[in-house]
């Protein structure tokens, strides 16, 4: 089921989630063939703790990796990805459904990896949602800014 911050969000939005059965979307490869399109339009959220102690959430293409030399550059200081439970503590949404949307505990960056597709499609809050939207739209809903940290 959608968090409810989420749903008030995409209906604030225009938008509405797609949903499936519980664990048919945990993985972008996943997501992408239960949703029908290529995994690089997979919006991937994950979250990254800064050696200072800040989180920051990066969304980019399911079929990119983030470059740890870019994501230094970029917040300031060795950053390494955060482990399941400060994931869901920091985000609010568990592995495999961590959502952009409603985050507070991070900074959002949004990879220009996602600019390349008409439609991006990031989790909901679970791991078995999908939410079709615009790489533009994506930054506005977020507050997320725009970054290049993929390989």
């Amino acid at each position: 089921m959608i968090p409810e911050k989420v749903s008030r969000i995409l209906e604030g939005a225009g938008l509405a989630a797609l949903e499936f059965e519980p664990g048919s979307t945990p993985t972008a490869p996943l997501a992408a063939a239960r949703i029908g399109v290529e995994v690089g339009q997979i919006a991937k959220s994950l979250l990254f703790r800064a050696k200072d102690g800040a989180y920051h959430l990066v969304v980019c293409a399911g079929d990119r990796r983030v470059n740890s030399g870019r994501l230094k550059a970029l917040v300031g200081s060795k950053a390494s990805m955060a482990d399941a439970e400060e994931t869901l503590r920091v985000t609010g949404y568990p592995p495999g459904g961590v959502c952009p949307f409603g985050v507070d505990g991070a900074s959002i960056w949004i990879d220009e990896s996602l600019s390349a597709w008409k439609t991006v499609y990031p989790a909901a809050g679970t791991d078995a949602t999908g939410v079709p939207t615009t790489f533009e739209q994506l930054l506005a809903i977020t507050g997320g800014a725009r970054a290049a940290v993929t390989e």
